[in-house]
């Protein structure tokens, strides 16, 4: 495989994936301007349990982006001294359908996290469970190595098979919207929708 980008915009990415990879709006970055990239490393989660969470801070390799099923959202999986750890590894960041707490210290270490919601109180360390194995984020069957990317415009996982094919894509069609002026963007736009109405009979 090609080395991944540094970061792709997800509003790139989804332009190039089915919807039903692009996770849900309810999972919003923790602070303003947080954004990642990176091949996925998948926990699961027992509801109330932040155990797998936990271990992954310790095995994740760098540059990952850990994607967490929460397993719900009634106690925290990690806090401000969790993600630093996982900062100082060099995660990437953490896409999490779950709940975190300790928003502040995340904020100041520049940490992205997002999450589905906020929590004061931690849950416990009690159901071992495997890692690495295909999860459920945000209503996206998410596999690991699958290449995640999110920042306030939204999260999308490009599955690992696709990765290239749609890599390219994106930058093929980057390069022709930066040799293209507004003006003529404007005028291909209303030649396809003109068509478009023309073709149902809705000539205004």
């Amino acid at each position: 495989m090609k080395t991944l980008p540094e970061f792709v915009s997800p509003t790139d990415a989804a332009d190039q994936v089915a919807r039903s990879q692009v996770l849900s709006p309810a999972i919003q970055p923790l602070w303003a301007g947080a954004k990642l990239s990176g091949p996925a490393y998948t926990v699961r989660c027992a509801p109330g349990d932040n155990l797998m969470l936990h271990a992954a801070i310790h095995r994740a390799p760098a540059g990952s982006v850990l994607v967490v099923d929460g397993g719900d959202a009634t106690h925290a999986v990690a806090g401000g001294n969790v993600c630093a750890v996982a900062h100082r590894r060099g995660i990437a960041g953490m896409v999490i359908d779950g709940a975190i707490r300790d928003v502040a210290e995340i904020r100041e270490l520049g940490f992205p996290v997002f999450a589905r919601a906020v929590v004061p109180k931690p849950g416990v360390k009690g159901m071992p469970l495997p890692l690495q194995e295909p999860v459920t984020c945000g209503g996206v069957l998410v596999h690991p190595g699958d290449f995640v990317v999110a920042d306030e415009e939204g999260i999308v996982a490009v599955p690992v098979a696709d990765i290239v094919t749609v890599m390219e894509a994106v930058s093929r069609k980057s390069k022709a919207e930066q040799a293209q002026t507004l003006d003529e963007w404007e005028a291909e736009h209303a030649r396809k929708i003109d068509s478009v109405l023309h073709a149902a009979g809705l000539d205004w």
